[in-house]
């Protein structure tokens, strides 16, 4: 596989800004560059695959695909979410096919019923040692539980580190979480309005890309243009694991009795009119104000396809009632509306990569800085693994 990557263009995205160029072609357009990043980058880092709202409830269990590979999100007896590979140990039959809370807080197997444990242990193995005989003396049960993935679940996005190499969710998140210190109560998802998912037909590095800089504000968001311009951005830029860029001029919604949502408690003055954008790479896009926050966890959907889940969550839970039903509505369609506004652009991107000629691009010094960022720790993950 290393032989489909150019380590010298590589290596040019690695250099300052006002020298580089943006990453090839072929990582937009090529299975084989794809497979490549799923084994090297993904696969090896702390990534997003959904949400904890999604199983909210002891027994409740939730299947997603993440690159080809089946998992199951469970909450177990002990309220805590785990995930492992939805796979069953006996004959590698997947076990759920779609959300569910399980019969009996068992996950059993629709081949031979084989049946875990929300924690994972193999339960009960029906007729494994012939006819009316559940064990057998030369096979031990303990050994055979669902295998499980690391994760860890912040800001109710819930990571997996696939190889399992990766440092510690709370190290390898430090600077982010530290950034947002402030943010440390719970979250709050208050109805089915606050959740949608967009499919777009690009990569899901472009959709990254877009999300990090607000260099296209003025032509692509006119609305919210209009009261948070070009110059009320900031560039955000930490520890190489993420970048973004805040706004000093947040807007809370409002309804016809002037009612606003609650704030997080205890935050400092800065929140006031402050909000903050960030990717954490290498797929989830994140928001926070001083009233709700929101989540995006990018689904590659192959090279040229990306699913983009979308969460909405509140300061506190009373906002969860029918009579603050239409605000939730009109902020949720007020967010759709700004990332919707954003699919032809990521969409274009994506057809200009088909460009034969196109050299990945010139960053502009002055408004590139988080998407050069990204680039950048895109192309050393490559590198490192490459050597």
């Amino acid at each position: 596989m290393s032989s489909v990557l150019d380590t010298e263009a590589l290596k040019r995205v690695c250099l300052p800004i006002e020298q580089a160029r943006g990453l090839p072609n072929e990582h937009y357009v090529s299975q084989d560059h794809f497979a490549a990043e799923r084994d090297r980058v993904l696969f090896r880092n702390w990534c997003g695959i959904g949400f904890g709202k999604d199983v909210s409830q002891v027994g409740e269990v939730h299947p997603v695909q993440f690159l080809g590979v089946p998992l199951v999100m469970v909450r177990d007896r002990d309220e805590q979410l785990r995930v492992f590979q939805n796979v069953c140990r006996h004959r590698g039959t997947v076990l759920v096919d779609s959300p569910c809370k399980v019969p009996g807080n068992l996950i059993r197997c629709p081949y031979h019923s084989w049946s875990y444990q929300l924690d994972g242990a193999l339960a009960a193995t029906p007729h494994v040692g012939g006819p009316g005989n559940n064990g057998d003396p030369g096979f031990d049960k303990s050994e055979f539980g669902l295998i499980e993935i690391a994760s860890h679940v912040w800001q109710d996005v819930v990571f997996v580190n696939i190889s399992g190499t990766a440092p510690p969710f709370e190290e390898y998140a430090a600077t982010a979480i530290d950034r947002w210190g402030e943010f440390h109560g719970p979250v709050h998802f208050c109805g089915p309005e606050s959740a949608f998912t967009i499919e777009v037909a690009t990569n899901w590095k472009l959709a990254v890309e877009n999300y990090c800089e607000a260099y296209h504000l003025p032509f692509v968001h006119p609305g919210l243009n209009t009261y948070s311009r070009l110059e009320d951005h900031y560039d955000i830029i930490e520890s190489g694991r993420f970048a973004g860029q805040g706004t000093r001029v947040y807007r809370q919604l409002a309804d016809e009795e002037s009612r606003r949502f609650p704030d997080f408690p205890d935050l400092s003055e800065r929140w006031a009119t402050q909000g903050e954008y960030i990717a954490l790479f290498p797929n989830v896009l994140l928001g926070v104000h001083r009233d709700h926050s929101f989540a995006i966890v990018l689904e590659p959907d192959g090279h040229t396809r990306t699913r983009e889940h979308v969460a909405l969550y509140y300061a506190s839970p009373d906002v969860s009632g029918d009579d603050w039903l239409a605000m939730r509505e009109s902020n949720a369609a007020l967010w759709r509306t700004v990332f919707e506004e954003d699919i032809a652009s990521v969409e274009g991107m994506q057809r200009g990569r088909s460009g034969v000629k196109f050299d990945g691009g010139k960053f502009a010094p002055a408004m590139d800085r988080p998407t050069h960022a990204f680039h950048q720790w895109m192309a050393g993950g490559l590198l490192e693994q490459a050597a």
